[in-house]
């Protein structure tokens, strides 16, 4: 037991602020996530700046905090990759995915789908989604939560992961299976500062009291191989990030998917009065990725260095680094984190209960009551959260890194959901056919390649099973007869104001150049 009674007074006020401030505000009736999901685009107005910083604090967790500190700490500094290449990905999906949702006035992922598409690929990727958030999101995030539980009270993981399934359950029925804004606002502010803290408390640790530039020197001096963006062959992590590979290749289909299809972040993008005001927040959230690797991968660069043996598990590299934290930091840095997966879990559950209701029953079942439908979509929420926790050990306990693993199966649909929604953008003989057999031939395809051909790396693996799911979506539409979209990308004006044009410019020459360093 780490913890002392300086931390335990810090994690009481702080519990009590978050709960204080989602009374109050759901008191008051603020708007929540799913009515503001609802809402049409054209009564959106929120400036560039709070569009940017929305989207990073929808993107940032705390399992991605103990996640990605854990490959870093493996790894080394090549696991940036996931958040300075997102960068230019963020840059492409606001100039050339945006302007068409918002012209259209889509305003939710599975509507684009319904409107594009049909009802059948509406509801066929929202039971793949489902699946994705309960057995690798949900799952994933008990299990890490679990072990930072673990590692600072002394308590078993079994213990930790029925606790933390617990207090989150009750949360997100206290909260209404609908997380607020402003207790979104609190946790994501609270976890950025607990992540600054752990970085500079490390540096500073590193550099015994000499300052934080001189913490760094003797970090890369001390850990060379942990500095290379590229990894080559012989690397033992080469399997997680086989080299020009991911630079070049199957890198590409991950961020495209997370930025441009997924519901959780472009909700945040769309909640913009014009395409100017949305690429100005999204250029924002651009350069914000570039910061993002001090917070998430640092402390785990640093684990490497503090730590006086190797870990048999790289995800405790964050857990027990927050335990070198003097009395009051820890007790802060740990209920930050506890609490931002708390709420990472009841925003999951209220995506797997509105998913289950609006995209599934009220698709099959039209007339079905809107009691009925708040009793089932609890119902799917509590039932998809057991499974996490009954999961959580037995899929996790052989994986050295968590974060790997929601890699790994996220890329189970990545394929096929970037195949389907790139045709259905930008090519108007793509069908619903053709999508289907896309979303297929993505968690077939994946599923062979894990089962039968393990060898080979899941970024090579996306790679040509994305191709292949091109191919089969090509086909597929061409074969058949084609149906009718409600979306009309034509007359989108692609062009792009001057500075955003330059501000693009610079997120460019910040990549090269971070790459030119590191490689």
């Amino acid at each position: 037991m780490h913890l002392r009674l300086f931390d335990v007074i810090v994690i009481i006020i702080y519990a009590v602020l978050v709960l204080a401030v989602a009374h109050l505000f759901q008191r008051s009736g603020r708007t929540d996530d799913d009515d503001f999901d609802e809402r049409a685009p054209k009564h959106r107005a929120l400036p560039w700046w709070a569009i940017g910083t929305s989207v990073i604090a929808a993107n940032i967790s705390a399992e991605q905090i103990i996640g990605m500190s854990a490959a870093a700490y493996a790894l080394g500094i090549g696991i940036a990759a996931y958040e300075w290449l997102a960068a230019f990905a963020i840059v492409v999906v606001a100039k050339y995915v945006l302007p068409i949702f918002l012209k259209n006035q889509v305003s939710t992922m599975p509507q684009f789908l319904q409107l594009r598409y049909g009802a059948r690929t509406q509801v066929t990727l929202a039971l793949f989604w489902i699946a994705l958030y309960t057995l690798v999101s949900l799952t994933a995030t008990m299990w890490l939560g679990a072990n930072a539980v673990h590692a600072v009270t002394g308590l078993s993981l079994t213990m930790s992961v029925v606790l933390l399934g617990l207090v989150a359950g009750n949360y997100a029925l206290y909260v209404g299976l609908k997380a607020t804004h402003f207790t979104d606002v609190v946790q994501v502010g609270m976890l950025v500062l607990s992540g600054l803290v752990m970085a500079v408390f490390a540096l500073e640790h590193i550099s015994a009291g000499h300052g934080l530039a001189a913490g760094f020197t003797a970090l890369t001096t001390g850990l060379p191989g942990h500095f290379h963006m590229i990894l080559h062959p012989g690397n033992p992590y080469y399997k997680y990030l086989p080299g020009m590979t991911a630079l070049f290749g199957s890198m590409w289909v991950i961020h495209f998917s997370y930025w441009g299809c997924n519901q959780y972040i472009v909700q945040r993008a769309l909640a913009a009065s014009s395409v100017r005001e949305v690429q100005r927040g999204m250029i924002l959230a651009a350069f914000l990725k570039l910061l993002m690797p001090v917070i998430v991968v640092l402390p785990g660069l640093a684990a490497a260095y503090l730590l006086p043996a190797p870990l048999a598990r790289a995800d405790a590299a964050y857990p027990l680094l927050m335990n070198m934290l003097p009395p009051g930091l820890l007790g802060f840095v740990f209920v930050a984190l506890v609490a931002a997966i708390i709420a990472s879990t009841g925003s999951t559950l209220s995506s797997i209960a509105k998913i289950t209701t609006n995209d599934v029953v009220k698709v099959l079942y039209p007339k079905v009551s809107r009691r009925l439908l708040v009793i089932l979509g609890r119902f799917t929420a509590i039932a998809a959260l057991i499974v996490a926790m009954a999961l959580a050990a037995p899929l996790l306990n052989h994986w050295d890194q968590a974060f790997q693993y929601i890699q790994d199966y996220t890329a189970f649909l990545s394929p096929g959901v970037v195949v389907i929604f790139a045709l259905g953008l930008f090519w108007p003989r793509a069908n619903e056919t053709g999508a289907l057999l896309a979303a297929a031939t993505s968690v077939l395809g994946s599923g062979y390649y894990a089962l039968f051909l393990p060898e080979i790396p899941f970024m090579v693996r996306i790679g040509q099973v994305f191709l292949l799911c091109l191919a089969v979506a090509i086909g597929g539409s061409l074969l058949t007869k084609r149906g009718k979209s409600g979306i009309d990308p034509s007359g989108v004006d692609f062009k792009t104001e001057l500075g955003y044009n330059v501000a693009a410019g610079l997120v460019v020459l910040c990549l090269a150049g971070l790459y030119w360093y590191f490689w």
